[in-house]
């Protein structure tokens, strides 16, 4: 699968949504705040929910992994992830035991998108691996974990990684492998897509970019003989609805996580009445998009407000 997609497969795509909480918790004083997430998931037929990963950090965050179990049990359709995994920080075969394990009991219901995680060094110390090589210990990790997942007697002497004559049960629900998605805007992201990866998952990007980055995943995954879905593109995007343009942009910037330096937050974010949302979410289908993570961008006490308001009014115009 290559550069030349015809438009009318791009429209004929599948079009899902999920979200993420946007301040969760805001110190983990609502013990019952995951599980009332996932009711207005189930209430409101979002896709998926998705949970990010900060494994050390002042800022309330639930270990993804132990929290997808928790969705999982809460809810029997929705569609979890991770978003995304920090996978230099983790031992690639007690992660694929995880996740094959996740994928088993959630009958596929459950989709990791990893990313070579912070910058900041201080966690990476903290779990006892190097920062150096970030990237090359990613791939290698993610190859390991699909050798697992498919072979019963699994030999690897890697640069990062060794095993010999391991087996790891149960295999997963979705055969061959569980999908494992990439995070990341970046062009070495893309590529990383392409050589290893299943799908692609980015943030704090705008449409532009998201084409950009579509021509080189496909590229890419040419160019190393694979083939990456056409619906495998995901978008995380942050939004705040209101009539009040102005004061919805003031309010969403109090919640940017990571403020990019040569764009404006509302160059990727969504800000607005309904309708303006929904063209922003419009722009990036446009653009390859199909898979969406939309994260309300507001105090935690506005959230659920936020989620049913784009339950209701946008949620029917995609799904």
């Amino acid at each position: 699968m290559g550069l030349n997609r015809e438009k009318p497969e791009r429209e004929a795509m599948s079009i899902a949504i999920g979200y993420m909480p946007g301040a969760f918790g805001e110190g983990g004083s609502d013990h019952d705040y995951l599980r009332k997430l996932v009711e207005v998931g189930d209430k409101y037929d979002y896709d998926s929910l998705w949970l990010s990963d900060r494994i050390v950090g002042e800022k309330f965050s639930l270990e993804p992994m132990m929290a997808c179990s928790m969705v999982l049990a809460y809810s029997d359709r929705l569609k979890v992830g991770t978003s995304v995994l920090a996978m230099p920080l983790r031992n690639p075969v007690v992660l694929a035991k995880q996740i094959a394990t996740l994928d088993y009991l959630s009958q596929g219901r459950f989709f990791p998108a990893v990313g070579l995680g912070q910058e900041e060094p201080e966690e990476y110390e903290a779990c006892g691996v190097s920062k150096e090589r970030r990237g090359p210990r990613t791939d290698e990790g993610i190859a390991l974990m699909r050798r697992l997942w498919q072979e019963e007697d699994v030999t690897h002497e890697g640069e990062f990684f060794s095993c010999h004559n391991v087996t790891v049960t149960p295999k997963p629900y979705l055969q061959p492998s569980t999908p494992v998605w990439i995070g990341g805007r970046s062009p070495a992201a893309a590529r990383r897509v392409g050589r290893v990866g299943d799908g692609w998952l980015v943030s704090s990007a705008t449409p532009e970019e998201v084409k950009e980055g579509c021509g080189i995943l496909f590229e890419t995954a040419n160019e190393f003989n694979r083939e990456i879905e056409d619906d495998h593109v995901g978008v995380l995007m942050g939004y705040y609805i209101s009539d009040d343009v102005a004061d919805a942009t003031e309010k969403a910037g109090r919640f940017v996580t990571r403020h990019r330096p040569d764009a404006h937050f509302t160059e990727f974010t969504a800000v607005g009445p309904v309708e303006k949302v929904a063209e922003y979410v419009q722009s990036y289908i446009d653009a390859g998009g199909s898979k969406f993570v939309m994260r309300p961008m507001c105090p935690a006490d506005e959230s659920m407000e936020q989620l049913q308001i784009l339950g209701e009014e946008l949620l029917p115009q995609f799904h």
